[in-house]
């Protein structure tokens, strides 16, 4: 149908791919049409793993056929088109000034740099915009704010148990299911000597067509950029989306509970959802996945303690940290509470290293763009917030290199949770361990030739080194934490001429680790 004017311009970012989100409320396709672009600049700001630019590219693509299948007129810039070699907010005034629409709608982004850019160009061109919120979560960012007004310290655990009486999940009478809010002590198992038994294959959606065409687009142009095309089998669909988490809730989800904390060499994917890729693209509510999880708990297909700590990471975790990230940005990104000044290895790009837990940790993250929880908060950030890591360096990394990376949810979990860099503001203390809890819950160190139980000499662990050295530089820093009281007293045990091996052999490890990441080219 012919448009005589154009009303609304409807803004889709490649984390959008929604057909109910509230940009497209009162939308008329005899009047309005939607804009998405892909842009050189969107996987070049930061040095993003194909797998990540793959998947986005391919589920915009995906998306915008189903919006034509619809009728609806889609303005859509694709990077082979030769259009694409710009920034997103060039592109945009380009196509302003083209089709001049009366206003832009666009539903809250999920990055605060996309939401300033999007603001500029709209004043630059004099055209109108309209900011929805994201009713994809359960809360928006005034929710949170209104919720941390005069809370002396904030704490995802009490902010979690009032979205679960708000939205009565898990609830019974007023009172939690099974008469406590939280079996996170009943989710911390490891496999024992065995290994885990039937664990998953990972993603198995094989590309369509269409996939294939972005696969083939990815290698040629950024043929430079980290990671393997070779795996890639994500969800890009809806539809795909639904079955990946039909598959988990039926086949891992009972298991999940007790192994989500383990880690097993060669075994990336283990018992994990691994739809969080499908939550930041919109492709799958959180409410159909907190449901269905909540009903294999009342069908009698999974217990309480796997199906809570689930529902915890989307109700509780997911929805926490989006809260931080809007309440504290812009200045968030720039904290760095302990000063951490040194720069990533080179291995966090490679996977050249000679310890088993990082080299298995990156290197499956450089192969699939993957690496569960555990192995993100206690290997490769435990490692870089021991060594002392920029910690924007390292956020600048986990953006890049995992699938599932939007700026909201990652930059609060790696600067805030994973470097406590914020001080305090979403961790109550450091998250910090010797190699010893890396031991406990995998076989990595088995086939390492370091040993976590020893903190100096040719043999010891650098994590154990770097643990201790850790606490010896932020002594003072750290003596005001209550929860840091025991970790501290120990370190009393310690005499000078120990603090000073431990100090020389930390800094060595430094030494060894001061490179920078490969050059772009």
């Amino acid at each position: 149908m012919k448009m005589k004017s154009l009303r609304h311009l409807i803004v889709i970012f490649g984390d959008q791919l929604n057909r109910d989100a509230a940009a497209f409320d009162d939308f008329d396709s005899t009047q309005d049409a939607v804009w998405m672009a892909e842009v050189d600049d969107e996987s070049k700001h930061v040095w993003s793993h194909k797998q990540r630019i793959a998947i986005f590219l391919s589920g915009m693509r995906h998306f915008r056929d189903a919006l034509l299948s619809e009728d609806i007129r889609v303005e859509y810039t694709q990077l082979d088109d030769g259009e694409g070699s710009d920034k997103l907010s060039n592109r945009l005034g380009v196509d302003l000034r083209a089709l001049s629409p009366e206003k832009v709608i666009v539903t809250q982004p999920g990055e605060w740099r996309v939401l300033q850019a999007l603001k500029k160009v709209c004043c630059d061109e004099e055209v109108p915009l309209e900011v929805r919120d994201d009713r994809h979560f359960y809360t928006n960012a005034k929710d949170f704010e209104e919720y941390a007004k005069g809370r002396k310290s904030l704490r995802m655990e009490f902010f979690y148990r009032e979205l679960r009486k708000r939205f009565d999940v898990l609830m019974e009478d007023g009172k939690p299911t099974g008469g406590d809010w939280n079996y996170d002590k009943e989710n911390r198992g490891s496999f024992g000597k065995g290994g885990p038994e039937e664990p998953n294959n990972g993603p198995n959606f094989k590309p369509d067509v269409l996939t294939r065409e972005v696969l083939d687009l990815v290698n040629e142009r950024f043929a430079d950029h980290p990671g393997s095309l070779d795996s890639f089998a994500w969800p890009v669909t809806p539809e795909e989306a639904q079955k990946a988490l039909s598959n988990f809730i039926h086949n891992r989800l009972a298991v999940f509970g007790k192994y989500q904390d383990a880690m097993w060499t060669d075994e990336p994917w283990l018992y994990h959802s691994l739809i969080s890729t499908s939550l930041n693209l919109k492709l799958l509510d959180p409410r159909d996945a907190v449901a269905a999880a909540e009903k294999a708990y009342e069908d009698g297909h999974a217990p309480l303690a796997a199906v809570e700590g689930f529902i915890r990471q989307i109700l509780g975790w997911r929805e926490y940290v989006r809260g931080i990230y809007w309440m504290h940005m812009p200045e968030y990104i720039d904290r760095n509470a302990m000063d951490a000044q040194e720069s990533l290895p080179d291995f966090y790009w490679t996977g050249d290293t000679d310890l088993e837990c990082l080299k298995q940790s990156v290197g499956q993250t450089l192969e699939h763009g993957y690496a569960h929880h555990i192995q993100r908060l206690m290997v490769t950030g435990l490692y870089a917030l021991l060594l002392g890591v920029d910690p924007k360096k390292l956020h600048e990394w986990y953006l890049a290199v995992y699938v599932d990376a939007v700026e909201w949810v990652e930059l609060p979990n790696t600067l805030g949770m994973s470097q406590y860099a914020d001080g305090g503001l979403m961790a109550s203390k450091p998250y910090i361990a010797t190699g010893n809890y890396i031991n406990k819950m995998s076989n990595y160190c088995k086939n390492c030739p370091k040993n976590p139980k020893e903190k100096t000499g040719e043999n010891a662990c650098p994590f154990t080194t770097l643990y201790w050295d850790y606490l010896i530089r932020h002594q003072v820093a750290l003596k005001s934490n209550q929860r840091m009281g025991l970790q501290l007293r120990n370190l009393d045990r310690f005499n000078e001429r120990d603090r000073s091996g431990i100090t020389k052999a930390a800094n060595e490890i430094r030494s060894v680790s001061a490179c920078r990441m490969p050059s772009k080219t």
